[in-house]
């Protein structure tokens, strides 16, 4: 299978300090891939590399065989990859399809795509769209709501709305379950199996174990920024170092 985001060597430190140390895995295409371990395993420093937040100090990126390595941040959507934040960044002054619409922007070919004044044209392909993505996902009864309303669960599934009609293609999720009651964190499982099944390739750090073996299909386990294990959940949780460092502190908590 071919990989939809694949990191070879990578390493970055801060101020001297190693906070990733060679890491090298594969995030395969149409799967779900976890990123675990504890606090200051490097996780989110990863993740901030793979969005071009911070820039690699050695190594390689490539999302859908592109390199990114050197890319600006604001050019790696158009490869098909996105990010979703645990601290949800909807705009809340506007309605559910105003924020859909202005994450669409990204897609528009040319200036005059861009400054099409979208509110004034009737039946605008980009409102059908977004109509239609929140209709697939039960979420068509919010779309004209103001976002600062909405429950924080929908407001997360909005989010991931809004990151595919950006043509993501590679969606990175920071921790997509916390905060989440039992039942929006079923209605969440069921959107990211949803995606999946469109071809969406996805890669989650999360914390929620439970949530992580009823969604991803394999994990990669970061300890002090080094990768010490990788495969399905259930074989992970065997690694004598992972129990150490991360899933068996928590399970004797």
């Amino acid at each position: 299978m071919s990989a939809a985001l694949s990191i070879t060597g990578l390493s970055k430190s801060f101020a001297g300090v190693r906070a990733i140390r060679d890491l090298s895995f594969e995030v395969p295409k149409g799967v779900s891939t976890a990123l675990i371990g504890p606090n200051g395993a490097g996780k989110t420093t990863v993740f901030n590399m793979v969005s071009g937040v911070y820039g690699a100090d050695a190594g390689r990126i490539a999302v859908n065989g592109i390199d990114v390595t050197h890319m600006p941040s604001r050019r790696r959507i158009r490869t098909g990859i996105a990010r979703s934040f645990q601290n949800i960044r909807l705009m809340g002054h506007l309605t559910v399809l105003e924020n859909l619409l202005v994450g669409q922007h990204v897609r528009a070919s040319s200036l005059a795509a861009l400054f099409t004044p979208y509110r004034l044209v009737p039946n605008h392909r980009w409102k059908r769209e977004a109509r239609e993505a929140l209709a697939e996902n039960g979420l068509e009864r919010w779309a004209d709501e103001t976002v600062s309303a909405l429950p924080y669960g929908v407001r997360k599934r909005i989010d991931l709305v809004r990151a595919t009609l950006a043509g993501a293609s590679v969606l990175m999720l920071d921790e997509p379950a916390a905060g989440l009651n039992p039942s929006e964190t079923n209605a969440l499982r069921d959107h990211l199996r949803a995606l999946m099944k469109k071809g969406v390739t996805l890669l989650v750090v999360e914390h929620d174990m439970h949530f992580v073996d009823s969604v991803c299909a394999n994990v990669v386990v970061l300890n002090f920024g080094e990768k010490i294990a990788e495969g399905p959940l259930a074989q992970v949780r065997r690694n004598a170092k992972v129990r150490e460092a991360y899933i068996g502190a928590d399970e004797e908590a």
